[in-house]
């Protein structure tokens, strides 16, 4: 797919940021995983491609992928694509990750990294890796792996001095194959305004 193609609507399809960043990560010297078998970017599976989310993706399950993760909604395509377009107007903020199964045009797994600005530290920038998930059929096929790997590589491609996440206490063992780590002092609070 290229930068604008068509979708089978007629509707100009775009990324929402330029796929080439994906092709220029050097995944070879930064990844921090062990695959067995040997997956990458560039090869994630038989079949399956990693790629920035696509306005398309409305139609490749991309919502209902989401739905494995925590409460979605009903989102319409024109709520999608409005949101689509909020996010991709904030140009060098979100960078949505996908993996789809070619031979299902189905989004499979996926993966968001957001790039918060600061004032702090001259101007510098942190991110936040969110809402990966991978679709309960292709899990153990190291794609969660990779979806982290990869934006974690990404963040520090795009200039972030500092990269956190949220997770389970369960979770904590495979997060720190990546570096991350509970800092001293450090706690996550939250406070819900709705359900």
């Amino acid at each position: 797919m290229t930068t604008n193609d068509k979708q089978a609507n007629g509707v100009e399809d775009e990324p929402l940021f330029d796929p080439s960043i994906l092709r220029e990560l050097d995944f070879e010297h930064k990844s921090r995983a062990t695959y067995n078998p040997n997956i990458s970017p560039q090869n994630p599976g038989e079949m399956l491609k990693l790629r920035p989310l696509y306005r398309s993706d409305y139609d490749k399950g991309y919502m209902n992928l989401l739905s494995q993760l925590t409460k979605v909604g009903n989102v319409s395509r024109e709520e999608f694509e409005a949101r689509f377009n909020d996010l991709k107007g904030c140009g060098d903020t979100y960078y949505i990750v996908v993996i789809e199964d070619m031979s299902l045009n189905q989004v499979i797994g996926t993966g968001s990294l957001v790039k918060e600005r600061k004032f702090l530290r001259q101007c510098a920038s942190r991110g936040r890796i969110e809402d990966i998930v991978v679709n309960n059929a292709y899990r153990g096929k190291q794609l969660g792996k990779l979806l982290l790997d990869v934006l974690t590589i990404l963040c520090q491609k795009i200039d972030c001095y500092r990269l956190s996440l949220e997770c389970l206490d369960g979770m904590v063992k495979f997060y720190k194959q990546f570096g991350f780590d509970k800092e001293d002092g450090q706690n996550y609070m939250v406070q819900r305004f709705h359900d």
